[in-house]
């Protein structure tokens, strides 16, 4: 079974940085296609940045590209997203996900409905 765990979120004022870490058990994950998202109050789940934990090119939204980095870490089974340059429009609770469905994911990344597996969300409050 499994199982993502995210971690890092909190309060900061604009401009801000802050560092979200995804923490994967059970499965072979060097396999897996991972992906952050987001989701605001009363707003659909929105894709933030899509990559390997093996490492290789992330790819962004163009809400977040130049200011959030995407990245992995295959010994450590994890994941990050390292968030520069904060605005309130940030503000949102972050998921991270993955799949198996590798030819899917190739395509669809950007979609949640290409994700099997969840996290719980961290919130990430960015204030003006």
């Amino acid at each position: 079974q499994v199982q993502l765990a995210e971690s890092g979120g909190g309060l900061v004022q604009t401009g801000g940085s802050l560092r979200l870490s995804c923490v994967l058990s059970g499965g072979t994950h060097q396999r897996y296609g991972m992906g952050w998202f987001r989701q605001a109050p009363g707003k659909d789940r929105e894709f933030v940045a899509a990559f390997r934990l093996r490492g290789g090119t992330a790819s962004y939204s163009e809400a977040v590209k130049g200011r959030f980095t995407a990245s992995g870490d295959n010994d450590k089974n994890a994941g990050y997203l390292q968030m520069d340059s904060l605005k309130p429009e940030d503000t949102a609770v972050y998921y991270c996900a993955s799949t198996l469905r590798t030819s899917d994911y190739l395509t669809g990344f950007r979609s949640p409905r290409t994700y099997d597996y969840w996290g719980q969300g961290t919130q990430v409050t960015v204030s003006s």
